[in-house]
């Protein structure tokens, strides 16, 4: 989300808003009761079966306060908006332009801007180094392309690094508007994003691109996937969704978003489960760090929750934290607490290995640094890293990445 910081409430009351004009019908407070009830009904019954610490108390206690009434609520939503658009009663007013959607690579310093149709053009710029790999980002609704912190703080540590291109896609039009819309919009932009990653792909090997979306950027690299596949008969060699969008997504509906399939390998990092983000497993290894909580350790918001998928992912980019968030493959953080979860640990996040397949489970801090194998002292030498070495003493000292992870920390 961007510094904007639409309130949560402003999402679901308009996607109640656009459902229900569409005639759909759906919509029952009685459903919506009898659905809160289960959940809190089934917190409870597993309640005799764990062992918990006072941590653990908190942490059940503000997601049945604040977590799963919206998980509800959000479940109720979703249906109603998958059912409107099969009506087909609902038509987006704000179209992608493809003219007007580029390619944003980010340096430590400066922003370099191309058209999608003009992407070979990105060659020129006389930072962009053609024998290193790219990073496409997309971000979600309410973003724009110089105004998000998702971006800032994905190319600050890239550029740490300094061993990619970090591009960003400007798509904020297309986005930034109502969310039904915006929603309907990421098929049409993932199709025009596939026609530049083709272009690129005329210059950069196309084994050198890796696609990362956040919320709905996640469902527009899935389709951009999808169209490049149908296009070339290749499959881009990776995606990494980071808490792909929830509302209005729904495999085999109007909008199935991204699923898995839509390249060689897909990497899912799950923080908002069920509710701003999707619960159920779409990529080829799907990562839930901290469980199935609506609200992870450290955040008291859903807007935090579901900004911790690319802060964590951010957090393992930077050199030195490849290993920060090590997880195992098994069945619920329950299981993973009580050490029945047999098997190899793999990191979550920029290291994920290839190969591996199934939904993983690990631990997590509530707090910068993140990841419990952190050095807290790589935390403090990474607050310049990547950043320009022109800006001043002040810009210098402040870095979006450890002001959004701390925020809202509980």
């Amino acid at each position: 989300m961007s510094r904007s910081h639409v309130p949560l409430i402003a999402l679901l009351f308009i996607s109640f808003v656009v459902a229900t004009h569409a005639r759909s019908g759906l919509f029952n407070l009685a459903h919506l009761a009898k659905s809160t009830r289960d959940i809190v009904i089934g917190t409870i019954k597993d309640l005799d079966r764990y062992r918990f610490t006072p941590d653990d108390i908190v942490q059940l206690s503000k997601n049945l306060v604040m977590g799963y009434p919206f998980e509800a609520v959000s479940s109720a939503i979703n249906m109603i908006c998958s059912s409107a658009l099969a009506s087909k009663t609902i038509r987006s007013l704000v179209k992608p332009d493809l003219s007007k959607i580029k390619f944003q690579l980010r340096t430590t310093c400066k922003k370099y801007s191309y058209t999608l149709m003009n992407a070979y053009k990105i060659l020129h710029s006389p930072e962009f180094d053609p024998k290193k790999k790219v990073v496409i980002l997309v971000t979600g609704w309410t973003t724009t392309v110089d105004d998000t912190d998702t971006i800032d703080a994905l190319a600050k540590a890239y550029n740490c690094r300094g061993d990619v291109n970090f591009v960003a896609v400007d798509v904020g039009n297309y986005v930034d508007t109502f969310y039904t819309w915006a929603a309907m919009n990421t098929i049409e932009i993932g199709k025009s994003l596939a026609e530049g990653i083709y272009l690129l792909t005329q210059v950069v090997p196309l084994k050198n691109i890796h696609l990362i979306g956040h919320s709905l950027g996640a469902h527009i690299v899935g389709t951009a996937g999808r169209y490049y596949k149908r296009k070339t008969g290749k499959l881009v060699p990776r995606i990494t969704g980071l808490d792909p969008a929830k509302p209005c997504f729904n495999l085999g509906h109007e909008l199935s978003g991204l699923h898995r399939g839509d390249a060689k390998f897909i990497d899912v990092i799950h923080t908002n489960a069920g509710v701003l983000g999707k619960r159920e497993a779409m990529g080829d290894a799907d990562f839930y760090p901290g469980g199935l909580h609506p609200l992870p350790k450290g955040c008291l918001t859903l807007l935090c929750a579901h900004a911790r998928s690319w802060v964590y992912y951010a957090e393992s980019v930077y050199p030195g934290n490849e290993l920060n968030f090590m997880a195992k493959l098994c069945t619920s953080q329950k299981e993973l607490i009580n050490n029945r979860c047999p098997g190899a640990e793999y990191p979550m996040g920029y290291a994920v290995p290839h190969k591996v397949k199934g939904n993983y489970f690990l631990k997590v801090r509530g707090r910068a640094p993140f990841g419990l194998s952190a050095s807290r002292k790589n935390l403090s030498s990474q607050a310049t890293c990547g950043l320009c070495p022109y800006k001043t003493e002040e810009d210098r000292g402040f870095t979006l990445y450890s002001f959004i992870a701390n925020f809202f920390s509980f």
